[in-house]
């Protein structure tokens, strides 16, 4: 067990931050690149796990793959393996093989897809025997993963009748879905997404230079630290205002927890207000992988919150919901689930942990969103590693401070 111990005193800060490229937008552009048999590589990749093993994935003549705890690669590659000829095995960490993938084999072999699970029924590994796929008409509960979404969305134009995905119940993390969609149609597809259905006819991908923005999901943890610090300055580089990401909500969700952006040439300056809200109240539905952060800073602020829409976060790289409650009490905060999809703090507290050890459950967010706790306390980051599966530098620009 590795383990790094930070504590931080500092009553100002001036940064300057190159951002890691974002994993989402990269891992989608990697998958609809090798589907066009493009001769262009992508710009800007990203270099964190879940990219490099679906990199490794795409480029290997291998027929097993291993992507560890890439939750993204799991479900892009399934779908994509499933219309590549051949015969395949894709697994994973032990963690990899407890999170569900059920709803997308079923979904895949419903539309000619012939996937098996080798281990436990509704679980990695899975065998895969890839063929043409016939396509068709297939619903989905709006309230899954929607990695579970965009997989087929992408694979989509290679088959027979092309698909059309009926979306039913509250449809989570759209943002994600229009994404996949924008980088599709810069591909040369046309994709409808119109009343919770989204239609996508038999087409070809079209071969194009591609270029990876920076990762605003990234940048919600220099958010973090000014918003706890209140006082300074940050640059970060490579966000844009008119973003593909859905997290690019985080620039004006944090103007309620002191902390204003301005856009510039390459890039956006955060600068500290000094105007925090009473309480904060969010649905997160669009944003789960923001909830974190905000979870985080709203405690060491002091601020009380209560967040929607947090649903998706139960089959994340661990129970973040779980994980948050756990963690945040060795802080001695004393959070609770309202009822199920919500989680809050109505500001009750208790004595921290003489010693502070956060253990980061093998999920990359928990490590990142709970550093910025050592500007308060001295605390440890029990294997701190796993921010290579998103922001590989994220130490080093943490040191910084």
């Amino acid at each position: 067990m590795t383990t790094k111990q930070l504590h931080i005193t500092t009553k100002q800060v001036k940064l300057e931050i190159n951002l890691p490229s974002s994993k989402s937008i990269s891992n989608r552009a990697l998958i609809i690149n090798a589907l066009a048999y493009s001769p262009y590589e992508i710009q800007n990749l990203s270099d964190c796990d879940d990219t490099r093993v679906t990199l490794k994935a795409l480029d290997s003549n291998d027929t097993t793959f291993d992507i560890g705890a890439a939750g993204t690669a799991m479900r892009f590659l399934t779908a994509f393996l499933s219309k590549t000829v051949g015969e395949w095995v894709i697994t994973g960490s032990e963690r990899m093989k407890n999170r569900p993938v059920r709803l997308l084999v079923e979904a895949l072999n419903s539309l000619g897809a012939r996937i098996e699970y080798t281990e436990k029924e509704g679980y990695p590994p899975l065998r895969i025997t890839g063929s043409a796929l016939n396509g068709g008409e297939v619903k989905l509960n709006g309230g899954v993963s929607s990695q579970y979404i965009s997989a087929l969305m992408m694979i989509a134009p290679y088959m027979l009748n092309g698909l059309k995905i009926k979306l039913e119940g509250n449809i989570i993390s759209v943002p994600y879905i229009l994404m996949t969609q924008k980088i599709m149609q810069k591909f040369g597809v046309d994709v409808a997404f119109e009343n919770s259905e989204i239609d996508i006819r038999p087409q070809t991908y079209k071969p194009v230079p591609f270029k990876v923005e920076s990762d605003w999901s990234a940048a919600s943890y220099w958010y973090e630290v000014l918003s706890i610090i209140g006082n300074g300055e940050i640059l970060l580089h490579g966000l844009f205002q008119n973003s593909t990401q859905g997290d690019s909500k985080v620039a004006e969700l944090f103007e309620q927890l002191g902390v204003n952006t301005a856009y510039q040439p390459g890039g956006v300056k955060l600068t500290s207000t000094g105007n925090y809200v009473s309480a904060f109240e969010y649905d997160f539905t669009n944003q789960p992988d923001l909830a974190q952060t905000f979870a985080v800073t709203c405690c060491l602020r002091g601020i009380p919150f209560h967040f929607k829409g947090v649903q998706s976060l139960k089959i994340k790289e661990t129970d973040r919901i779980a994980a948050l409650i756990a963690e945040l009490g060795k802080l001695g905060f004393i959070l609770f689930e309202p009822r199920d999809s919500e989680l809050a703090w109505d500001g009750e507290k208790k004595a921290a942990d003489s010693e502070i050890s956060i253990q980061t459950y093998e999920d990359h967010r928990m490590a990142m969103a709970f550093a910025p706790a050592a500007l308060l306390y001295p605390i440890t980051i029990v294997e701190p590693q796993v921010v290579s599966k998103s922001y590989p530098s994220f130490w080093e620009d943490f040191g910084k401070i």
